[in-house]
């Protein structure tokens, strides 16, 4: 059993547009999303890490790239722990025009998004998605603490559903750009650590 696992969300990202970029490549940090990151890295560099996982898309990946360097581990990737599948429907479309484009669509993510039946991974799937690689990297490293870098949605499914919250509750205390949620493995884990950017370090 790993001593703490470290969910991390990619820093800001590069979108002019404020488009919705699911999955689509090409979405690198933004420069306040590395300085974002530099910080996180220097938060999990005083933390005894073993292991950096990460999604493959872009921003996933450098903020994980980012925290290695100054952990001195590498990154591994896996593609289980990319975005909600939801987005890509919306991928490319700026956020402000997503309900025009697909008819009450933001509204209904926004007023419960457990109850999504134009999508195509239920919430419920997706945070089965995320804590099954939480609960793999748990027992393949039973000593020191796990990074797991990730989105916004996945990184908040696997937080409730693994300390026991409902699912509904996606968007009570959301994490933001490289913050980091600190579980401590157990049944239910529990919520050892919230830490954002800006904070002392």
């Amino acid at each position: 059993m790993a001593n703490l696992v470290h969910l991390v969300r990619h820093g800001e990202t590069h979108n002019p547009n404020d488009v919705v970029y699911a999955s689509l490549p090409g979405f690198d940090l933004s420069e306040r999303g590395r300085s974002q990151t530099r910080d996180t890295a220097r938060f999990l560099g005083s933390q005894s890490i073993v292991a950096i996982w990460s999604s493959p898309l872009q921003r996933a990946l450098r903020t994980a790239e980012i925290v290695a360097e100054r952990t001195g581990h590498s990154v591994d990737i896996d593609d289980d722990l990319t975005e909600w599948a939801l987005l890509d429907r919306w991928a490319g479309v700026p956020w402000d025009e997503v309900d025009d484009r697909h008819v009450g669509e933001l509204t209904a993510y926004l007023e419960d998004p457990t109850d999504l039946a134009f999508s195509n991974e239920t919430l419920g799937e997706l945070a089965d998605r995320i804590t099954g690689v939480i609960d793999r990297l748990d027992e393949q490293y039973p000593h020191g603490e796990v990074v797991v870098v990730t989105h916004q949605d996945p990184l908040q499914a696997a937080r409730l559903q693994l300390t026991g919250r409902p699912l509904k509750e996606l968007a009570t205390d959301k994490p933001g750009h490289g913050s980091v949620i600190s579980l401590r493995p157990g049944s239910p884990w529990v919520e050892y650590s919230v830490w954002s950017p800006g904070q002392h370090v």
